[in-house]
């Protein structure tokens, strides 16, 4: 059984442009891809205009940044008596205003493809990452995901 990120990296991954509109992105995502494992994509690689890979997207950041900013300074939603209602489509509305190089993490750590999947691995445990870009030479060629390494290493064993 081969145990190298190039051989469970998933090829077929949904991109996007860091100058498209939050709003792209967050159809993109609703959309997302189901792969073999029957995990849904929550996620896209954000490119520049070389097809470099200069970031992330994920369902997490677009909800992050739904979010006001003032709870970002330690203030809890539940006791600020603040009416959510009234604002929530503001919230939208602004968040889907925005550019994707505006809310995507940055400074991705990656994974090349002929790198054991061990080590693979334990750079995504030790930074809490579900997934990890395939780069060659700084363009995305897969990601890997740590549900597809579990599948991956058990599914024969169970």
């Amino acid at each position: 059984m081969p145990y190298y990120a190039k051989d469970i990296m998933e090829t077929s991954f949904d991109v996007i442009h860091k100058d498209d509109p939050v709003e792209k992105a967050i159809e993109q995502i609703a959309r997302g891809k189901v792969r073999s494992t029957g995990h849904k994509t929550v996620s896209l690689l954000v490119i520049d205009d070389f097809r470099k890979l200069t970031g992330v997207i994920t369902m997490f950041d677009i909800l992050y940044h739904l979010r006001p900013s003032f709870l970002n300074y330690g203030v809890n939603g539940d006791e600020i008596g603040f009416e959510w209602d009234a604002y929530l489509e503001r919230f939208i509305s602004d968040l889907k205003s925005k550019r994707v190089m505006q809310i995507m993490s940055e400074n991705v750590i990656n994974a090349q493809a002929d790198e054991h999947l061990m080590v693979v691995l334990d750079r995504m445990i030790k930074n809490k990452y579900r997934r990890l870009p395939v780069l060659e030479d700084g363009r995305p060629v897969g990601v890997v995901y740590i549900s597809d390494i579990y599948e991956h290493l058990f599914k024969n064993r169970a």
